[in-house]
């Protein structure tokens, strides 16, 4: 039985570039890089040196807190440098790919064993793709969720199409999708977009509960998701993943090797040729933008434009994320820029004309149109957020470090992506994720 949801408060931000829908081999780099900072929460413990020859599937380190986590490499070759950052806090390995590639061999769990499950995907490197709300961050594998919640679709702008990146590999995402349910003795939901005609794969997946949602962004969120379908209350927790999270679960428990590799979008109206590329995490940026000539200064991002890392050219794919999106910079000032009602500009209010051209797709940059300022109370945030849940009055406990007030505002449901909007429309230019992110760690790090 499927669940209709409709989400009223939101925005959709149209952006030109989206990726073409033709799927390439990304090339070979001569270096991949797996960098712990792409993990919240974990204190990173390494297990390899350089010089020394690893198998893709072979772990590189483990969580500090935790040592069953681990974090294995996406290739077999070289560990050519380890970097450090200040207070030689580690960033990133460098790993020289074989030629031919080699895999760690896992033995697959038989029957319905979970504990069997849950320490084949530890061994394997698996275990990161789970991840829980509360807090956003991996999940505790000692934990029982209450539910295992997937998203479908992604409502960000130039976002990876979830239903493209998928196909072809029903096998794998119906395997991975068998071992989402031995994960949890409740429900496994499948979240996904009522304003269009589900996809096959989704629509006919077995013993799982099928939401359909409808409306603007945030709607693809899976915070969003779980909040209108069982809101998270104190000391209850719930599982999460998306579906090529699920596919590349299913290919280990098929074939019994970690093989890492997705569908990746390039995106960004400053390309000229944009696509999808399947290609590894770890892999660098100029892998996916070789050839391709940029004037000026941009932005090239691992991720997406509202949620996504700054990566610089000479950056990698982040092990979360599904797309590489390039955009100017915004560095140049504008003398009265806001005066202008300029038909290229995009506003959330009717300051420009961009509201009588709802369907209107922009060119945007990184300017942000100010400094930051007072904090103000303006009603914006309310328009964009889909929470039930005081955003303004949440990210004024967490400014005061009042834990107790923001457990009472609903920090528990929420996580810096939710609040990602809000960052775009605030009237006072904060820097409004990063706050959720602090907030979020101080509780964790309060009732560990």
């Amino acid at each position: 039985m499927s669940k209709d949801i409709r989400i009223k408060r939101g925005l959709d931000i149209r952006l030109k570039g989206s990726a073409e829908k033709v799927l390439s081999q990304a090339p070979v780099p001569g270096v991949y890089a797996v960098q712990p900072t792409d993990f919240t929460g974990i204190t990173p413990k390494l297990l390899v040196k350089e010089g020394e020859h690893v198998l893709a599937g072979a772990p590189l380190f483990y969580s500090k807190d935790d040592e069953r986590v681990r974090f294995s490499s996406p290739v077999s070759g070289e560990i050519a440098a380890i970097v450090r950052g200040a207070k030689r806090k580690l960033l990133a390995i460098h790993i020289l790919p074989d030629k031919e590639q080699k895999f760690a061999e896992f033995k697959r769990p038989d029957g319905s064993d979970r504990e069997a499950l849950i320490a084949l995907l530890l061994e394997s490197g698996m275990w990161p793709f789970i991840r829980q709300r509360p807090y956003a961050v991996i999940a505790n594998p000692s934990d029982a969720p209450k539910s295992i919640h997937i998203s479908c679709f992604n409502t960000e702008p130039l976002a990876a199409d979830v239903d493209f990146v998928v196909s072809g590999s029903e096998e794998d995402f119906q395997e991975g999708l068998k071992a989402m349910k031995m994960l949890t003795s409740g429900k496994v939901h499948l979240n996904v977009d009522g304003s269009v005609p589900v996809n096959s794969l989704f629509e006919k997946a077995e013993g799982i509960q099928l939401n359909r949602f409808k409306g603007p962004h945030p709607a693809g969120n899976v915070g969003v998701q779980i909040h209108h379908v069982e809101p998270i209350n104190k000391g209850e927790v719930v599982w999460y993943a998306y579906p090529q999270d699920v596919v590349a679960i299913g290919r280990l428990m098929r074939t019994g090797k970690a093989d890492f590799s997705k569908v990746v979008a390039l995106a960004g109206h400053s390309l000229q040729q944009r696509k999808y590329f399947k290609a590894l995490p770890g892999t660098p940026v100029k892998s996916f933008t070789d050839g391709q000539e940029l004037n000026g200064d941009h932005r090239v991002i691992s991720g997406t434009v509202l949620t996504g890392n700054k990566a610089g050219m000479d950056g990698y794919l982040g092990f979360y994320h599904s797309e590489i999106t390039v955009i100017p910079e915004g560095e140049e000032p504008e003398f009265f820029g806001w005066l202008i009602p300029d038909p290229t500009k995009f506003s959330n209010s009717r300051t420009l004309p961009s509201w009588l051209m709802p369907r209107k797709e922009y060119a945007l940059d990184t300017n942000m149109h100010g400094e930051e300022r007072a904090f103000v109370v303006t009603g914006e945030y309310e328009k964009v957020f889909p929470f039930d849940i005081y955003p303004v009055q949440l990210l004024k406990s967490i400014l005061v470090e009042d834990i107790e007030k923001m457990e009472q505002l609903g920090i528990y449901e929420v996580a810096e992506e939710d609040f990602a909007l809000c960052e775009v429309v605030c009237t006072s230019k904060l820097p409004v994720q990063s706050m959720v992110r602090k907030g979020l760690d101080m509780v964790r790090k309060e009732l560990s």
